[in-house]
């Protein structure tokens, strides 16, 4: 027999189950009522219940009324459905069920709300499960600002902008910074609750949030702002424990890292005990050189010490087993210096997080306003004021800096070389050989290869990189190799400099870092014969020479082509 505890069902009352009903003699049964749903059918007589009464038609205030008499109340009014949610006497039911007037009677059961794809795809849920949630941790969104929002709250406990003559105005005004904020640290304050299909929360939802403002109204800004910006963090990092930057942004290289101060400026953040966040750029499609979008990684993201993020698509489900690249996450290697990125992917497709009506891109673009519908029950069919659809490795980054947060809050002793070995270690390795998207305006089909410089060392799997505990000596790196090309056997393997820890140790070998499938044997890189370069010499004199031929034309900020990417 089973114990009362173990028939206690999802919305907080005892049901009994039939045959127990008579011998407990606590229950009343209602002989399968045809207007009373089988859950109803048998409950303690002495309960009350919450349920959702049905009528043939828009119920009036006289059938209100009815539920009041009885000794019910009026939760709410669901017009849409012509019903009303009700809290009754459980004795009462029956009499409800009998009133000609009533369509059906179900129990009003507890909803949760379906946590959006991407977090439960790379195991974050399972973190928050176990406590992790980034408390005590800081992370500067170096970005277009952070607006005020409901899912951020107070944990926003810096403001600061950069954009030149600008004032002290610190506040998001393209909205873009707003989403990426709330992919790091969005509590989903505005979608969770009983009456939310969906809740939208961020990958480590109790950080606190420096808002560094570097670019405009348009979503652009100048290297010298986000060296400022990255400077500031550095000088606020003992004040509010900045662990983390995250730059959703980028330009086109135009020079070694060696010399590029944007670069410098992220290395010294990274020397200074700052984990160092960049999105990989969204010029994978970028075939204007004949690479095929190879070597289109966008500064600051070519730089060998921080973390360079590609899109995946998680394909709005929240198993791993089906996801794919997005066909415009750039890819590697990087111009000139030839460093093997990105370092790793996240989920970047399609990505719901928070940004306020008003703003640049919701005003712009109205279609990407989630749809109230969606995730509330009973909601409207309009677009959400709180809700956004953006596309882009601008919204792979902050996975990855979440991530980073909550490995920090589980162990505040990481270096950031350890957490990058961490994070490329434990990704998952298992993909596809190849994948293809079509363009839904122009019809074009692409092809991608799930090769060392379309996915780097994998797919983030937060709960795996908070598992780990290999670690990065202070006497070594984890710099992102540089790749050569051997022109006399046509090969292409990694090189690591001196003290770098992925060919150090059988720990960090390059096999468990990258995968079998994309470096074998005496770290040849697999995939000599892919289409980065052999297949047109001018390509491959693009990606292996010195001249930086892509990309003229591409603005600043690779965030400015971010709403209208995705497939």
């Amino acid at each position: 027999m089973k114990s009362q505890l173990e028939l206690l069902n999802g919305f907080g009352r005892r049901v009994l189950l039939p045959g127990l009903i008579g011998l407990l003699g606590v229950g009343i049964a209602f002989a399968q009522h045809p207007k009373l749903s089988p859950e109803l059918d048998a409950i303690s007589e002495q309960n009350q219940v919450d349920v959702i009464i049905t009528y043939k038609e828009v119920p009036t205030s006289a059938h209100h009324a009815r539920v009041l008499v009885r000794g019910g109340s009026m939760r709410r009014s669901l017009e849409l459905v012509k019903a009303g949610a009700y809290r009754l006497p459980a004795s009462e039911l029956v009499e409800f069920a009998n009133d000609p007037d009533v369509e059906y009677i179900s129990p009003d059961h507890e909803v949760k709300g379906t946590l959006e794809f991407a977090e439960p795809t790379i195991n974050a849920n399972i973190a928050f499960q176990h406590g992790y949630d980034g408390s005590a941790v800081g992370v500067a969104i170096v970005d277009s600002g952070i607006m005020s929002h409901p899912d951020l709250g107070s944990r926003i406990v810096y403001n600061e902008t950069f954009v030149p003559n600008n004032g002290n105005d610190y506040f998001d005004r393209y909205g873009h910074g707003t989403h990426v904020a709330g992919i790091v640290g969005g509590d989903a304050l505005e979608s969770t609750g009983s009456q939310y299909l969906h809740t939208f929360r961020g990958i480590a939802p109790n950080v606190n949030l420096v808002n560094l403002r570097v670019l405009d109204p348009n979503g652009v800004g100048q290297d010298s702002s986000v060296i400022a910006a990255i400077e500031r963090a550095i000088q606020l990092k003992s004040t509010y424990n900045i662990r983390v930057i995250n730059l959703s942004l980028g330009r086109p290289v135009s020079g070694t890292y060696t010399k590029d101060p944007l670069c410098q400026a992220v290395e010294q953040a990274w020397k200074a005990g700052i984990v160092v966040v960049v999105a990989a750029g969204n010029e994978g499609r970028n075939n204007s050189a004949n690479t095929l979008g190879y070597g289109t990684i966008t500064a600051p993201g070519n730089d060998p010490y921080v973390i360079t993020v590609g899109a995946m698509k998680d394909m709005s489900t929240t198993s791993r087993t089906d996801d794919l690249i997005a066909s415009y996450s750039s890819k590697g290697p990087t111009l000139i210096d030839h460093i093997a990125k990105p370092d790793i992917v996240a989920p970047g497709n399609r990505i719901i997080s928070t940004i306020p009506a008003g703003l640049q891109l919701t005003n712009t673009y109205q279609q990407n306003k989630v749809s109230n519908q969606y995730y509330i029950m009973g909601g409207a069919n309009q677009g959400s004021d709180y809700y956004f659809t953006l596309n882009g490795t601008s919204m792979a980054a902050p996975m990855v800096s979440g991530a980073a947060a909550l490995m920090i809050q589980k162990d505040p002793t990481l270096t950031p070389d350890t957490v990058k070995a961490r994070l490329m270690k434990t990704a998952t390795k298992t993909f596809p050989k190849t994948s293809t998207a079509t363009d839904p305006t122009t019809g074009q089909m692409y092809t991608s290869s799930y090769d060392l410089f379309t996915i780097g060392a994998g797919y983030l799997d937060a709960w795996a990189a908070l598992n780990s505990t290999d670690t990065v000596v202070a006497s070594e790196t984890s710099q992102s190799p540089a790749v050569q090309y051997n022109a006399s056997t046509g090969s292409i393997s990694l090189v690591n400099g001196t003290n770098v820890v992925w060919g150090s140790t059988i720990v960090w070998g390059s096999n468990v870092v990258w995968g079998s499938s994309v470096v074998s044997g005496s770290n040849v890189v697999w995939g000599s014969t892919i289409v980065w370069g052999s297949s047109t010499m001018t390509g491959f004199n693009v990606v292996w020479g010195s001249n930086v031929v892509w990309g003229s034309g591409t603005p600043q900020g690779e965030i400015t082509k971010i709403a209208i990417y995705g497939e």
